[in-house]
């Protein structure tokens, strides 16, 4: 072969080589994103935007007491309004709180660190929780025959529980639980617990067969009142057991429920889509919540309180401890319902 066809050869060759280099460098085989294809943004967030906090679903954000109201802020701190004759509402220098629960003259106060804080009335024991670590979840409770008396409640990651305070009516015998993923003391001497299970377990106060929840099945959520229970189940449809004078447990025909509060003769429950429904008792005005729109979370006690989408508070009631004075409450941390129906 002559040199000028030697020569020929070696640029066909070449040229063959760079077009199958072009050819590679073209495709996208998966592994190496393509430089002319645009990123594709992520899929629209739906519902209720999550605040940039520790906050996570089932913590509380809002409670309501017999005296008091404690809200908490996207940053962590805590804000309250209402009476504070026993100091239940000293919370102003709280930092690192992802979950409050107000009870009958204290508040506690879960940090993001799995301890605990409370302040307010201890006579009975309520507020002794500063040797509390590694919990998830706090509920605080009261008790039907003492304005003073009353119950903390402490939920550790390993799903057992512990307790303070009042054992009058045996509210406080929780060691035995495990497995348990929810709890809440109730104002009527009582303490429910939801099981991983779906189940449900009580201790204490009896009285209104408010603690008779053994066979339900398939709960999402429990709410402890006084002197009646209720539950969320995975279809958005409730449950309820104990006291119905004021037809406070007529839930039966409630549907798209995300959360529930049990009051004092009165039910409050917030839907899907951001309105809130009520039954029972509405002699200080507790349940005029009807025209209330774009709802995250609900409290109630003999007031009720709810938090709106852009993170303030409204609040229905006129008991004589109150109205709360909520109007200027701002920048709650709100989160995502406590969890969807299906």
């Amino acid at each position: 072969m002559c040199a000028r066809h030697l020569k020929t050869l070696k640029l066909i060759i070449l040229l063959f080589i760079s077009m199958l280099l072009l050819a590679g460098c073209s495709k996208n085989n998966g592994d190496t994103p393509s430089l002319t294809k645009k990123p594709t943004a992520p899929p629209a967030m739906t519902g209720i935007p999550v605040s940039p906090t520790e906050i996570k679903n089932g913590y509380e954000i809002i409670s309501v007491s017999d005296d008091h109201v404690v809200g908490l802020k996207s940053n962590g701190i805590v804000i309250a309004a209402g009476s504070n004759y026993d100091g239940e509402c000293n919370i102003a220098e709280w930092q690192n709180i992802v979950s409050i629960s107000a009870g009958q003259a204290h508040t506690v106060g879960l940090r993001s660190d799995g301890t605990v804080i409370a302040v307010g009335d201890n006579d009975d024991g309520k507020c002794d929780v500063y040797g509390w670590y590694d919990i998830v979840a706090i509920s605080a409770g009261g008790s039907p025959t003492s304005s003073g008396d009353g119950h903390t409640i402490g939920l550790k990651s390993d799903g057992t529980v512990i307790a303070v305070g009042n054992n009058e009516y045996g509210q406080c015998d929780v060691s035995a639980w495990n497995n348990i993923v929810a709890v809440s003391a109730g104002y009527g001497g009582n303490t429910i617990g939801l099981k991983s299970n779906g189940t449900v377990v009580a201790v204490g106060n009896n009285e209104y067969h408010q603690c008779e929840v053994g066979d339900w099945r398939d709960i999402m959520a429990v709410s402890a009142g006084v002197g009646h229970t209720v539950g969320i189940k995975p279809d958005g449809t409730v449950v309820a057991a104990g006291w119905n004078k004021y037809g406070q447990c007529d839930v039966n025909s409630w549907r798209n429920i995300v959360a529930v509060s049990a009051g004092v003769g009165h039910t409050v429950g917030l839907t899907s889509d951001g309105t809130v429904i009520t039954a029972g008792n509405n002699e200080y005005h507790q349940c005029d919540v009807d025209d209330w729109q774009n709802i995250v979370a609900i409290s109630t006690f003999m007031h009720t309180v709810g938090i709106k989408a852009d993170g303030t508070a409204i609040t229905a009631g006129n008991y004589d401890r109150g109205p709360f004075d909520v109007s200027g409450w701002s920048d709650i941390a709100v989160a995502y319902p406590l969890m969807p129906f299906k």
